[in-house]
């Protein structure tokens, strides 16, 4: 399989290494990591660069094209465009890119490509050339986008639960057939006292004014982070798990299990069991 992150943060170089330690003890068999792309190169972000080296020293192929770089001022008019409601050219920049991306790949031969912290949608091209499935850490049916997207809009909502998904990848953003899923609570002694000093900040400020002043280390926001990472190393494990061993199979564009096609496994009582056994 191919695995394509932008290895923007730490989480993206610990989900490949989790990934890579399960292979090596066989936990997950008749599975390999051919390469490692990215839409960096080396030198333009160090949390990118350190990614690299994680890379090279579990001796993966890394392969690499700057998305930055390529066709600059068409994908700067093209997001512009897009803004105002008009996608069609930022689409054909990231087909354009992607059919780049094909000729990099095409030789490793892979049957499976897996999206762990690829911060560009798919062209759709590539979508129909490959069977791919992606990482989101939010529910069926919850908000698109980054992490970061996602848990401010949480907020906002003052959502009463969240969850991670893995996904089949359609040129759609975060809008392809689930293969696996699991929740959790955001309620409860974990986060009551978190949304209450939340609610105290709300009548003085509003919501984007916390996100520009506290960023990423606000309380609430980092604890919804934190269940969330916990869940995603053990999803991603057993959804690549019943993929090697054909307890699921993505054919067509349709998820099949037991020859019938599934809306999705909720794998709540698994994951639990997970994290209770990493924390006893």
């Amino acid at each position: 399989m191919g695995w394509f992150s932008t290895g923007r943060d730490e989480a993206a170089g610990q989900l490949l290494k989790v990934i890579y330690d399960n292979i090596k003890k066989k936990k997950l068999r008749n599975l390999a990591i051919s390469f490692v792309f990215s839409d960096r190169i080396k030198g333009e972000k160090k949390e990118s660069d350190c990614f690299f080296r994680l890379v090279e020293n579990l001796r993966i192929n890394l392969v690499t094209l700057s998305s930055r770089e390529f066709k600059p001022e068409m994908r700067k008019k093209g997001l512009k465009l897009a803004e105002k409601g008009n996608p069609a050219l930022i689409n054909h920049w990231r087909n354009l890119y992607h059919l780049q991306v094909t000729k990099l790949i095409d030789e490793f031969r892979i049957d499976l490509i897996v999206l762990a912290g690829y911060m560009l949608i798919v062209g759709r091209d590539l979508c129909h050339n490959y069977p791919m499935i992606n990482l989101h850490p939010a529910l069926p049916g919850g908000p698109r986008g980054t992490w970061q997207e996602v848990i401010w809009e949480l907020i906002k909502q003052k959502a009463k639960e969240s969850g991670v998904m893995m996904h089949l990848v359609t040129p759609q953003l975060d809008a392809g057939p689930i293969l696996t899923y699991c929740s959790f609570s955001l309620k409860g002694d974990k986060f009551d006292h978190l949304w209450k000093k939340m609610e105290e900040k709300l009548k003085r400020k509003i919501l984007e004014k916390i996100k520009e002043e506290e960023g990423e280390e606000e309380p609430l926001f980092r604890k919804i982070r934190e269940e969330g990472v916990k869940r995603e190393l053990p999803l991603i494990v057993y959804t690549l798990k019943a993929i090697s061993e054909e307890k699921i199979k993505l054919k067509e564009g349709k998820i099949i299990s037991e020859g019938q096609e599934i809306d999705g496994y909720c794998l709540n009582e698994e994951m639990e069991k997970e994290i209770k056994n990493e924390t006893d």
